[in-house]
């Protein structure tokens, strides 16, 4: 459906869904997601009240600095190996290094190709980092770290969680989260 300001929307009525919700995606595509029990009359009415945050959303967006440009095919390719390489050089130490220093302890490490998230910790405080960490400056590679370390010992982002990672960059988390999403894994 076309909408007056925000153009083109994507409308889903989902089985699925227990509440009315809006993403932007890249490039300020807008999804509007609703429950069957709501109409369709209801969920734009929604939409209407949240013009003003699509629209700072995308700004946001628009304004995050991408890691990497997007390369041709084959030069992706040998990119992708040559930061591998990297980051199965420098993680590893690195992570350990912040694991004796903080106390936090983790089982296992992973590194992946991962495009939508820096990294994660599963349940068995296994970590999993993204090799384009590499690309981040070396203090939010670091920041990276903490954090993942820090959902070894609580598994959410509860205020116990962000106490103990601000507690751990020495009060600067709020200000290195807020640096870190200027950037973006994809180009």
């Amino acid at each position: 459906m076309n909408h007056p300001v925000l153009g083109e929307i994507a409308c889903v009525q989902s089985a699925r869904a227990r509440r009315i919700s809006i993403s932007v995606r890249r490039g300020g595509a807008v999804r509007l997601v609703y429950p069957r029990r709501v109409s369709q009359r209801e969920a734009l009415a929604f939409l209407e009240s949240k013009v003003a945050w699509v629209e700072r959303a995308r700004q946001r967006l628009a304004a995050r600095t991408p890691v990497e440009p997007l390369l041709p095919p084959a030069e992706a390719k040998e990119r992708i190996e040559e930061l591998r390489r990297a980051a199965k050089a420098d993680l590893p130490t690195r992570l350990e290094r912040l694991s004796q220093q903080t106390g936090l302890k983790y089982a296992g490490l992973t590194i992946r190709a991962a495009r939508t998230k820096w990294g994660c910790c599963t349940c068995r405080n296994t970590l999993s980092l993204s090799l384009f960490l590499m690309l981040l400056p070396e203090h939010l590679r670091d920041f990276v770290l903490l954090h993942e370390l820090c959902h070894t010992v609580h598994h959410d982002h509860s205020p116990r969680f962000h106490a103990l990672l601000d507690r751990l960059t020495g009060g600067r988390e709020k200000e290195l989260r807020r640096e870190l999403r200027g950037y973006s894994i994809r180009g």
